[in-house]
């Protein structure tokens, strides 16, 4: 079985992000940038159905700047077999990434396709649907438990009531939640051997696709400082503030 496993480079999520002074986007100078932590997520499962000899090959794939080379690097180091960089300095939405993605599963033909629910960035939380409604494969979102037997996927997926579990025939796609494992930490030894693992680099541009923005940045700034709360004697003044000053009950 083969498993392709999409990935974003994000800033990393322990860094406070600000805007850039004109307010036309994030500030990226000098900022760590990762691999997108729903991202780690997919790849270590992926990993692990490997370890378990469900799948005999992982290929990583990433949509983005030949910086993302970085991002794929550590996937190869986590356990990927093989990437591949569409390159692509534009930056791309969720349905311009799902066209070129598709492409690539066409190109690969794999048996699974495991990727994060979302990015951390962008919180759209719409490219593995995209994806799945694009090739007209089942999909399975929000995963917190996947095994695979007899051609199947069996996902249990966190939903507002509690825990669903469903049976997927594959191909399909599966988006990880944060509960679906821990993602290991990439030892020196398999940081030194992703150096010599296959990095294929394909231009966006060459697959021929429509991946044209549809939305506009107008503005991006940080959210207004919250003012001081006030700290009051009784409860009679508390009601009397809340009805009188904040209006909120009568």
């Amino acid at each position: 079985m083969k498993i392709l496993i999409p990935i974003k480079r994000v800033v990393d999520y322990n860094v406070k992000v600000r805007p850039m002074a004109d307010e036309s986007g994030v500030d990226l100078n000098n900022v760590k940038m990762a691999i997108n932590p729903f991202c780690e997520i997919a790849v270590e499962e992926a990993v692990r159905l490997k370890e378990s000899g469900a799948a005999e090959e992982i290929v990583s794939v990433t949509i983005g700047s030949s910086a993302s080379q970085e991002q794929l690097r550590t996937s190869l180091a986590l356990g990927a077999d093989r990437a591949i960089l569409v390159e692509s300095d534009a930056e791309v939405e969720p349905l311009g990434i799902a066209k070129l993605l598709k492409a690539v599963v066409e190109k690969e033909n794999p048996d699974l396709i495991i990727m994060g629910k979302q990015a951390i960035d962008g919180d759209n939380n719409q490219t593995g649907q995209k994806l799945a409604a694009l090739l007209g494969y089942p999909q399975a979102t929000f995963a917190s438990e996947l095994s695979i037997a007899d051609g199947k996927a069996v996902v249990t997926r966190e939903i507002d009531g509690g825990l669903q579990t469903v049976s997927v025939n594959l191909p399909a796609i599966v988006t990880t939640d944060l509960r679906l494992n821990e993602p290991r930490y990439a030892s020196l030894p398999n940081i030194m051997k992703a150096k010599s693992k296959p990095l294929d680099i394909m231009p966006a541009a060459d697959f021929g696709l429509d991946i044209t923005p549809r939305i506009s940045t107008l503005k991006v700034s940080l959210p207004p400082e919250r003012e001081a709360g006030v700290i009051v004697e009784s409860v009679d003044e508390l009601i009397d503030k809340l009805k009188n000053e904040a209006k909120v009950i009568s």
